[in-house]
């Protein structure tokens, strides 16, 4: 074997992602046994839905993980018989995924990659934040928990010495963070879902649920009943066409924002103390706009 055919294996093993390296001591290539995972087989669908969903499901969105698991998918391809290649590239081409987008985190990567590593090594974390609630920037150590993405936005949820109980708080928010060098214990008891409760979203209200029901008229009630926007969540259908929406919630400010959205295609049926709150909302609104 040529030196040249040689040189042209050893580009080819590197285009496809294969790490050869070069030992000038023993002079000869090799690839270290630790950068690469047992070969896998893979059927075609299998292989179409990892470089689809890595393809479609990260681009410009900036999530975190996202360029390995591209760059992962793209070898996965190459590695493919050029006809099936081929097949996965015209599929793709027939499809287009639109998730939710991120809320902006431009600088906040160092944040979240310091979060990750605390809740790892189980560190405390001194946070400088935002906060909507106090109106003010605060400082708290926070003990984190756990990461979570939701609706738009990277949240952390932990332990805050300022609060004294567990806080959820907004990575974009988050503006100094220092790992500390005590560590922290999470309590085996700890479980986000069960903490959530049946929060809308992520705020849940101190204090017993609230049983609600809203009636959202034709024109809406299909759009309303083809999503699954809550667990609990119970669906009538009415003879003219629109639905009796039903749902147990932990605390009603996230839900009131929800049903705003709907403007007077909703109406809150129950309870009492939602329905004033839309009500107020409603007329504040239209004091923006008298005149108008």
């Amino acid at each position: 074997m040529g030196r040249r055919t040689i040189f042209r294996d050893l580009q080819t093993l590197r285009d496809a992602g294969v790490p050869v390296e070069f030992d000038a001591k023993a002079q000869r290539y090799f690839i270290q046994p630790t950068s690469l995972v047992p070969p896998t087989d893979f059927t075609a669908d299998e292989v179409f839905a990892l470089v689809a969903l890595a393809t479609e499901l990260g681009r410009d969105q900036g999530l975190p993980f996202y360029d390995p698991a591209y760059n992962a998918a793209q070898k996965l391809q190459r590695s493919l018989p050029a006809p099936l290649q081929k097949g996965v590239r015209r599929t793709l081409r027939a499809i287009r995924i639109r998730p939710t987008r991120p809320g902006i985190l431009t600088g906040k990567a160092n944040v979240y990659q310091q979060l990750v590593a605390a809740i790892d090594t189980r560190r405390i974390v001194q946070v400088e934040y935002e906060s909507l609630t106090e109106w003010e920037r605060i400082t708290t150590k926070l003990r984190p928990y756990q990461l979570l993405f939701s609706q738009h936005s990277w949240y952390v949820i932990g332990h805050s010495s300022l609060h004294k109980e567990v806080r959820i708080f907004n990575l974009a928010r988050i503006a100094a963070l220092e790992v500390q060098r005590k560590k922290f214990t999470i309590p085996r008891n700890f479980d986000l879902d069960r903490h959530l409760r049946n929060a809308w979203h992520l705020i849940a209200d101190p204090g017993r649920d609230s049983h609600v029901a809203i009636r959202f008229k034709s024109l809406v009630a299909r759009n309303v009943a083809e999503v699954n926007w809550h667990k609990t969540q119970r669906i009538e259908f009415m003879p003219d066409g629109s639905i009796i929406f039903r749902v147990t919630v932990s605390g009603l400010s996230e839900i009131a924002w929800w049903i705003l959205s709907y403007g007077d295609q909703a109406e809150v049926l129950q309870p009492a103390r939602l329905r004033h709150l839309i009500a107020q909302r409603a007329r504040n609104m239209a004091d923006i706009y008298k005149g108008s």
